[in-house]
């Protein structure tokens, strides 16, 4: 299917968002991304074979993030999208040009898919990384509870009751409304949703990688997937200590700033409880990035049903906070 023809801006046009004023941080995020990267990525994606031509998937791409940014719904997108001058200039759209509606906007997202997302992700991250602003001389490892945009199901029983056939019930209590959500208990209260697992780069607080799973899955059985492996320390709670990391970090020639955890049977020494006091001050830069996911950027709860639409939703506010970042230090320095 062709895609419809947007992105030419006019004298006009230019004259009309000067006068209005810049949004800078939009202007300076357009400046430094090489979007034909971006976009040749999206080039899998494409309309139907009947209607109206497809809205170009780069800037659909565009509005989405604009829609994390701003932490809106898909209808308050498209209102923002007719409103604001900064928006039709970061998406490269005309004042006489039509934009999409929120129908077509959900439908792209899903088009869009957590695969994808996450491959653009990616692609953001080589960008900044290959201007030299990632310095990695550590990656700060944590996880979060993400609660699930549907009411809990009942809490798994405790003990559990076999069923009538004698056979163990199942610890998994599943939602009817969203299947991919699950329990877990943290600090001995029971939570329903999911877990945003990230790794942030030390010294540039850049998001380098990211899962988002059910909440049931424990972070130091994914935690291996958020190593880079090109980094000079891992930094993480006692929670991802274990004998086969220890291994596997010295194996690679990476520093290992774990914190220790105590056994009943052999307690922490006190140089370990004072290495873990040190190391929990380092571990702590992580904690706001939490913050920006949930507070700034609309996510304190998934906004959707399902591990993979929530998971492109947290993809696209990864992608969001990295560009954020990156165009501030960029404006830093200038």
């Amino acid at each position: 299917m062709s895609e419809r023809v947007v992105g030419q801006l006019g004298f006009a046009d230019r004259e009309v968002f000067e006068a209005a004023g810049s949004n800078a941080m939009l202007e300076r995020v357009v400046s430094l991304v090489d979007w034909s990267a971006v976009e040749a990525l999206l080039q899998p994606i494409h309309g139907g074979t009947m209607g109206a031509p497809a809205y170009p998937s780069l800037m659909m791409f565009k509005a989405l993030l604009l829609q994390r940014w701003y932490a809106l719904s898909d209808v308050a997108l498209e209102e923002a999208l007719k409103d604001r001058l900064s928006f039709r200039g970061f998406l490269g759209v005309g004042l006489g040009e039509k934009l999409p509606d929120h129908s077509s906007l959900w439908r792209f997202r899903e088009a869009l898919g957590r695969e994808l997302a996450q491959r653009v992700f990616g692609e953001i991250v080589r960008q900044i990384e290959g201007a030299g602003f990632v310095l990695k001389q550590g990656t700060l490892i944590d996880a979060s509870l993400i609660a699930a945009a549907v009411n809990p199901p009942p809490k798994p029983r405790e003990p559990l009751a076999p069923d009538a056939d004698g056979r163990p019930a199942s610890k998994l209590v599943k939602s009817a409304l969203d299947g991919d959500a699950a329990w877990t208990k943290k600090n001995g209260v029971r939570h329903f949703g999911y877990k945003l697992h990230v790794a942030m780069d030390k010294g540039g607080r850049i998001l380098r990688r990211f899962l988002f799973t059910p909440a049931n899955i424990n972070e130091s059985a994914v935690a291996d997937g958020l190593i880079c492996g090109d980094e000079a320390a891992v930094h993480a709670d006692k929670a991802y200590d274990s004998k086969a990391r220890s291994e596997m970090l010295a194996g690679l020639g990476i520093e290992n700033a774990i914190m220790r955890r105590g056994h009943p049977k052999k307690p922490l020494t006190r140089a370990e409880i004072a290495r873990n006091k040190q190391l929990a001050k380092q571990r702590g830069a992580i904690e706001p990035i939490f913050n920006l996911f949930k507070n700034v950027h609309g996510l304190a709860r998934a906004r959707y049903r399902s591990l993979a639409r929530n998971a492109t939703a947290f993809a696209l506010a990864a992608v969001v906070i990295n560009l954020k970042r990156w165009a501030q230090s960029q404006t830093a320095q200038a």
